[in-house]
């Protein structure tokens, strides 16, 4: 599965069945949800956060092209089943499942001006959740046999993608609709590829040995930004070699990359330590938020920081003493989604939305 899920502890594994009633969110005097101890002190880039799901675990939300929905993965029972896609309306109403409810799902998104959806799915290998992960090799990632599929935004008409056994996931599309970059294992490494909206073309991009994954397209699409982390010792290879040939592989440390959006003059940008994860650019494309535990590289406590690609100066922009990961931009760059551990019952995974201040 995708560090992102598996960092926070297994968190996302998908419910199978419709969104039940959910509890009320306190409300203020306008009647809409009150943010009082969402925002953080020193989290002035937010002028209010609101929570959009309450209970289950939900992580990588997505905005559709216009800001007015989101696609995200969620498991609604913490204590089973496999985490399936849903789509919400950017207030958190209207939650519904869109995915099958089989299997395990993941990596969800919106294009083709909204009328079609992107995800992965290990359902053609079984319809049952797949099995976790082997922990008594240490702390590792499961690359499961996941598929890449499309389909209209209530589920319908589902087509296959990727057919080849392999790890296909993590995958997102171009802001112009025309192709999809993707992580794969379907030539003996953890690489990136880009290929047309239907599945055609399929190109490499990345030809380090290592793991290379999350990519996003800048908003001209010109460029891409990912996480990696690559062997630096012979001990290192030879652990990495191991895991890859049993299907897992160890994310002990990542750092985050940009390149053109053909994998040409690749070059590091964060040096910091730790787990970075989870870039998206700033709708400017000169900068781009993530996810890391630098400051606590042995901790679960995970914050936002703003990177600037010309200066490499880093912002912090969280400040809570949980996890707060997946930051994504809306369309216009007026809001900010993410999912966090801020608020909800303990063990769950709740997305929130901010209004983001400049």
């Amino acid at each position: 599965m995708r560090f992102d899920v598996l960092i926070i502890g297994l968190l996302v594994l998908g419910g199978c069945a419709t969104t039940g009633s959910r509890p009320e969110a306190p409300t203020g005097a306008a009647g809409t949800p009150d943010s009082i101890g969402l925002v953080l002190p020193g989290e002035r880039h937010f002028a209010s956060v609101r929570q959009l799901t309450f209970g289950g675990n939900n992580a990588e939300a997505y905005f559709s092209s216009d800001g007015k929905q989101l696609i995200f993965q969620r498991q609604e029972d913490t204590e089973a089943g496999c985490d399936q896609q849903y789509i919400m309306n950017a207030d958190g109403s209207n939650m519904h499942r869109v995915s099958n409810g089989l299997g395990r799902t993941t990596c969800g998104y919106f294009y083709d001006n909204d009328r079609r959806i992107l995800y992965s799915s290990t359902h053609l290998a079984s319809p049952a959740c797949p099995e976790p992960p082997d922990f008594s090799q240490g702390y590792v990632w499961p690359l499961g046999q996941f598929e890449i599929f499309t389909a209209r935004p209530d589920g319908s008409d589902l087509r296959q993608l990727t057919d080849n056994g392999a790890y296909n996931a993590e995958a997102t599309v171009s802001p112009d609709g025309q192709k999809v970059i993707f992580t794969s294992t379907r030539d003996g490494d953890i690489e990136l590829y880009v290929m047309n909206v239907d599945g055609s073309d399929v190109r490499r991009v990345t030809n380090r040995v290592g793991y290379d994954g999350g990519a996003f397209f800048s908003p001209d699409g010109n460029r891409i930004v990912w996480r990696a982390q690559y062997p630096e010792t012979a001990a290192d290879s030879a652990d990495y070699q191991r895991l890859l040939a049993q299907r897992m592989v160890r994310p002990s440390q990542l750092e985050l990359w940009v390149a053109n959006a053909d994998g040409s003059d690749p070059r590091q940008v964060s040096h910091l330590g730790g787990a970075n994860f989870a870039p998206f650019f700033h709708p400017d494309g000169e900068r781009v938020i993530f996810a890391s535990n630098h400051e606590t590289p042995r901790g679960r406590n995970f914050d936002l920081y703003l990177l600037d690609l010309a200066s490499g100066s880093v912002e912090q922009v969280t400040t809570s003493d949980v996890f707060d990961g997946f930051p994504v931009f809306s369309p216009d760059g007026s809001q900010l989604v993410f999912a966090s551990n801020r608020s909800g019952a303990e063990g769950e995974t709740n997305i929130f939305i901010a209004d983001w201040v400049e």
